[in-house]
């Protein structure tokens, strides 16, 4: 009988342990919001720590958004170099092809630049961009559009306005996002 008594269950002992572990943890956020509120010290260091953090992370952003921009610009200056057809036939297979490749890598979401880049080729060889600017406008996704807007933006040669392009943000009160084209 005094071997059965002196035996500690298992689910005891991890009882016990969840127990001490979640005791240390309310103690150290009690102790942390006594100090937060009672030391201006630690409250400023506090602070001066998160201002660092949002800074590092706008530059972050920041950093990525011109590493997006040059990306966007190498491929379209690829693309443009690659050349475009100029037969009927070939232009209408070249421009079905690059639609249905943008709208598989749109629903697969790998490579949205790799998307947007074959919108463009296929805006490139359409005989009226404003229209399909317009469809785009209705069909494509947001991010996916927003990437075109700036394809567009970089390519002079096509035959849009540069204040027909613009983006979601810049529509007002319109729900609907990234191009418009003015007429």
């Amino acid at each position: 009988m005094s071997s059965q008594s002196s035996q500690i269950r298992p689910t005891t002992i991890i009882a016990a342990s969840v127990a001490v572990a979640v005791t240390g943890f309310l103690a150290y956020a009690i102790y942390f919001d006594h100090r937060r509120r009672t030391d201006i010290e630690f409250r400023k260091a506090l602070k001066r720590e998160s201002k660092k953090s949002q800074r590092a992370a706008k530059e972050e952003a920041e950093a990525q958004g011109a590493q997006q921009k040059k990306a966007i610009r190498a491929a379209v200056d690829k693309a443009n170099e690659e050349g475009f057809p100029r037969d009927p036939d070939e232009v209408e297979g070249y421009f079905m092809q690059e639609v249905a490749r943008g709208e598989t890598l749109c629903q697969d979401g790998s490579d949205p630049i790799e998307a947007a880049l074959c919108f463009y080729r296929a805006l490139k060889v359409y005989p009226q961009p404003k229209e399909l600017i317009n469809i785009y406008d209705k069909t494509v996704p947001k991010p996916i559009l927003d990437i075109l807007a700036e394809m567009i933006a970089v390519d002079t040669s096509i035959p849009v306005r540069a204040s027909s392009v613009r983006t979601g943000s810049d529509r007002g009160s319109d729900s609907g996002s990234g191009l418009a084209v003015d007429e």
